[in-house]
């Protein structure tokens, strides 16, 4: 690359607009605000389904937006039609799929292989595109970055990429809104608003096959009455069996389902939780783990893909698949006050690894080598 001129780098911003981010949009809008934050040699150019509304960006003057309204397959047809015309030195796309046309110092980022594991979970024309396209990404970037070690080595295993064109850069979390809270007040303003105990277990994901619920609830059923499950998340997909479970076990009134609470409720119905429980049979990160630690609430946490890569040594680890462990291991929580509180000081410490700022730096490390 040209280091004569300011060089241009071009961010895909087009999912960092929604009203309710999941795990993809909300990596892709803290990630480019921390590359924006920056004091680096780049010009930074952002590409946009619609025009970004005031104040949605950092006040910086290192940056320019192309809002690109396109009515369908905006990065296949208008985002590829600008790299034609007005490509950029470089491109990093935050999600997998890269435009047909790119920049050869072009960067995609993999979340996770899901699908691979879990086809069953995806419709066959979605599992065959997702393959398809990621099969095609990995191969068609310079530099395939992953979320975690866990899926780098997916990508290694089913896509044969070399492991020296994957970097592992781990995301942040949302350090200014996710930190420990012991004002009571508000943690009995949650309780009273979504009508809780004062004796619960949190759950934080989507409901979906692959978020493993209906083992939770039964793991649940083998804890004491007075002891309920609340499960934070918005309905996905193939949910009715997580509510059939809970029927079929008189679980009505000790499970507790809300659709996407507001982040601003999140700390505190951390807080106010006995322990976080995280029973997934397979993620490529996992916000909530980090969520909860730094919230210094104790996590019970499934020792599946990546997840022991990023809750360190701050859980009681279970295996998924097993609901009398995963039982055992929220007990042993539940019980043992000694071992909680160390879980809760080891996580303090766990979550200082990851941060926005030390993710986007890694990311211009990269692009600086080109």
């Amino acid at each position: 690359m040209n280091n004569a001129a300011r060089l241009v780098f071009g961010l895909d911003a087009s999912r960092a607009l929604t009203n309710a981010p999941t795990g993809t949009e909300y990596y892709s809008r803290a990630l480019i605000d921390s590359l924006l934050r920056l004091d680096s040699r780049f010009s930074f150019r952002l590409y946009t389904r619609a025009r970004l509304p005031p104040n949605f960006l950092p006040a910086t003057d290192n940056y320019e937006i192309r809002a690109m309204p396109f009515p369908r397959l905006w990065t296949h047809l208008r985002l590829a039609f600008e790299m034609l015309v007005r490509a950029p030195d470089a491109l990093f796309v935050p999600a997998h799929v890269l435009p047909p046309f790119h920049p050869r110092n072009s960067i995609v980022t993999v979340h996770d292989l899901g699908y691979r594991y879990f086809p069953e979970t995806h419709r066959t024309f979605q599992r065959a595109y997702l393959d398809w396209s990621t099969r095609w990404n990995v191969n068609a970037a310079r530099i395939v970055v992953a979320d975690s070690s866990a899926t780098r080595d997916d990508i290694v295993k089913f896509y044969g990429v070399p492991v020296g064109k994957i970097r592992v850069v781990y995301p942040g979390y949302n350090a200014d809104l996710f930190q420990p809270t012991r004002d009571a007040d508000d943690i009995a303003r949650v309780r009273q608003k979504y009508a809780l105990g004062d004796k619960y277990f949190a759950s934080v994901g989507t409901l979906h096959p692959r978020k493993n619920y209906a083992r939770l609830v039964e793991a649940s059923a083998q804890l004491p009455f007075e002891y309920s499950l609340v499960i934070i998340g918005k309905k996905g997909w193939l949910y009715d069996s997580i509510l059939a479970r809970v029927r079929e076990l008189n679980m009505e009134a000790r499970v507790t389902f809300l659709d996407y609470a507001p982040l601003q409720d999140l700390p505190a119905l951390y807080a106010g939780a006995q322990c976080a429980v995280f029973p997934s049979l397979y993620e490529g990160f996992g916000f909530p783990a980090l969520e909860a630690q730094a919230c210094e609430t104790a996590l019970v946490c499934a020792n599946t893909s990546s997840l022991p890569e990023v809750a360190g040594d701050a859980a009681e680890f279970f295996d998924p698949l097993n609901v009398d462990a995963m039982a055992r291991a929220m007990r042993n929580v539940l019980e043992n006050a000694t071992r909680r509180a160390e879980l809760i000081a080891r996580g303090r410490e766990n979550v200082k690894r990851f941060s926005w700022e030390r993710a986007a730096r890694e990311i211009l490390e990269i692009v600086s080598a080109f």
